[in-house]
């Protein structure tokens, strides 16, 4: 297949996202967190996450989330104890859905439209937790050149927290024939494709923008974050999914697979 430049992929799937947001907007959980919202102890993050965040500190702290979609979780960092938190994205769609997430919260979130790639001067240096959650980083074609510039918003001694999907499960199809046989490398250089919306459960057989999804190898992101100047303190694989439910089957294999991962990082 011919691979897009890195621009026409980051266009090409900003596009999708916002071809995607009335899908989303329109399920039943999109009503459901426009009431829960308004609680001043709201918090949509799992166990897993809320642990490694209360173990790195976010009590008091600045905090900016790359990649916040519709602000669900930006909020809740405030359950924490954050003291401001800024949340990023570049579909200028799904951050009408945070900025009215926002207004149901008794909490005060900022959200900003940006390319990470482009970010704004004045997210540099500012931050003392900077967090990455689930779909951002297949999003990046350039996995090193993401991490400089997710460097760049932390203050010296500031904290990259990451709670990702497990490269291993882009080797498998869960809705496949046999959802336990390997039908692609782990080390896919390639983009997956995708020309329908992009939804959390099933598939909407409507045309969207193309969106690029791309495969990043554990050596790539580790390298990608000391490259950027960040020192790894924590690392752990969990036998838990933290994706779509249909992922749900690869629990409790007697051959378990890694199914998601944590990180933290700190700038040098």
């Amino acid at each position: 297949m011919e691979v897009p430049n890195n621009k026409t992929a980051i266009d090409s799937n900003r596009q999708a996202w916002n071809d995607s947001a009335r899908h989303h907007r329109e399920s039943a959980e999109w009503q459901t967190l426009l009431s829960d919202v308004s609680q001043a102890d709201f918090s949509c993050l799992d166990d897993t996450l809320r642990g490694l965040l209360e173990q790195v500190g976010v009590d008091g702290q600045e905090v900016i989330q790359l990649g916040c979609n519709n602000g669900r979780e930006s909020l809740s960092l405030f359950a924490l104890g954050a003291r401001t938190v800024v949340g990023v994205d570049q579909s200028s769609a799904f951050l009408e859905q945070a900025r009215e997430l926002s207004q149901r919260s008794p909490h005060n979130a900022e959200f900003i439209e940006s390319d990470i790639h482009h970010l704004p001067a004045s997210l540099h240096s500012r931050f003392d937790v900077a967090l990455i959650t689930i779909g951002v980083l297949n999003w990046m074609p350039d996995i090193g050149e993401f991490f400089r510039h997710v460097a760049l918003t932390l203050k010296p001694g500031g904290k990259l927290v990451i709670y990702e999907t497990h490269p291993f499960l882009e080797m498998v199809d869960p809705d496949g024939e046999d959802p336990y046989r390997l039908v692609s490398s782990y080390f896919r250089a390639e983009p997956f494709v995708q020309e329908e919306p992009i939804v959390y459960v099933g598939k909407v057989e409507q045309q969207a923008a193309k969106s690029y999804w791309f495969v990043h190898t554990l050596g790539a992101i580790f390298s990608g974050a000391i490259a950027a100047g960040l020192n790894i303190a924590h690392f752990k694989e969990y036998p838990h999914s933290n994706r779509e439910e249909v992922y749900d089957q690869y629990l409790n294999q007697p051959a378990q697979m890694p199914l998601c991962f944590t990180l933290v990082a700190s700038k040098a």
